[in-house]
């Protein structure tokens, strides 16, 4: 029974995400001179399709070149302009962001150093750029991408309910988040630093992997095969969750960090990861404590759903994510 509804959850998770665009918008301006700025403006793409959102500047604000740049994964504009007076009070609107689901990441870096960052939510499509930096707003702004990514990253979850699953006992279950924590925490500081590095996209193929992997071993161990996993799953959480960490590093960087406040916005963006991650353990935690006090009678077939999901799902992502290197 517990696995059954552990996995009504996880299609739950899988439709939330399905209807929710991952990547947020980019919007950044960088001050060239007294008077002149440079201006990026960046769309994730799902291959031709682009979401219809359109980037309103100030009237004030002289567009003198413009560049427009389809590439894998967004749809990128550049503009150079001039602006009569101080950024300060300037108004922007993203006309159509109310009739998505995508948030917009916005971006401002001023000649003497100074930097701004916050989060434009569909539901008010304004910004009014501050006079002044407001080192809370990049705080929040990164706690919330934390949060969003591990919450709507659909393989992570699938790997720590596929942990959650296989650990028996609760102190071997602090034992392996904690350990998962940790790892993806090194790696994740480590190659945002630029201290260590790997390519995207074997990295993605080697995170699917890791959701087979668990799910093999998931299926195991309800055959009564007390494998390595089983035993040390903090191990196992440890060196996959090095993987992993790589993973949230490359989200992090489609989106950007304010290159004054790279470890203030790299902590809270780590914060964030890790809040997203208790919010969905509590919530898995929470339903098995109250489905125990359920008494219903499961087909023994019910057990099997899972692992077999889980690993079908992941083995999917591993064919399509070792497809697209040659894509």
């Amino acid at each position: 029974m517990k696995s059954f509804s552990l996995f009504i959850l996880l299609l739950l998770f899988s439709f939330t995400a399905s209807a929710h665009e991952v990547r947020p918008a980019y919007f950044s301006i960088t001050q060239i001179t007294d008077s002149t700025y440079q201006v990026v403006w960046k769309l994730p793409a799902m291959g031709d399709a682009i979401p219809k959102i359109y980037l309103n500047l100030p009237d004030r604000w002289k567009v003198i070149d413009e560049k427009s740049f389809l590439l894998p994964g967004n749809l990128r504009r550049t503009y150079t302009i001039q602006v009569k007076g101080l950024l300060g009070g300037n108004r922007l609107f993203f006309d159509g962001l109310e009739k998505t689901l995508i948030d917009v990441l916005v971006s401002i870096k001023m000649l003497d150093g100074t930097q701004y960052s916050s989060m434009i939510r569909p539901a008010n499509p304004n910004y009014i750029i501050p006079s002044t930096p407001d080192q809370l707003s990049i705080i929040k702004t990164y706690i919330e991408l934390g949060i969003e990514h591990i919450l709507l990253g659909i393989d992570h979850l699938l790997f720590v309910l596929a942990l959650l699953l296989i650990t028996k006992g609760f102190r071997k279950l602090i034992k392996t988040i904690t350990a998962f924590t940790i790892a993806h925490s090194i790696t994740l500081s480590l190659a945002t630093l630029g201290v260590l590095g790997l390519p995207v996209p074997p990295v993605e193929a080697m995170i699917a992997l890791s959701i087979v992997f668990l799910a093999v071993e998931l299926i195991h161990f309800y055959r009564g095969e007390i494998g390595y996993t089983v035993r040390y799953p903090w191990i196992v959480a440890f060196s996959f969750g090095l993987l992993h960490g790589f993973g949230f590093a490359g989200a992090l960087a489609q989106v950007g960090l304010p290159q004054n406040e790279i470890p203030t916005a790299l902590f809270f963006f780590n914060v964030g990861v890790e809040l997203g991650q208790l919010m969905f353990i509590t919530v898995v935690l929470g339903m098995i404590w109250s489905l125990q006090r359920i008494k219903i009678t499961w087909p023994v077939w019910i057990k099997w759903v899972p692992p077999y999901a889980i690993g079908s799902i992941g083995a999917f992502w591993l064919i399509e994510r070792i497809a697209g290197f040659w894509s």
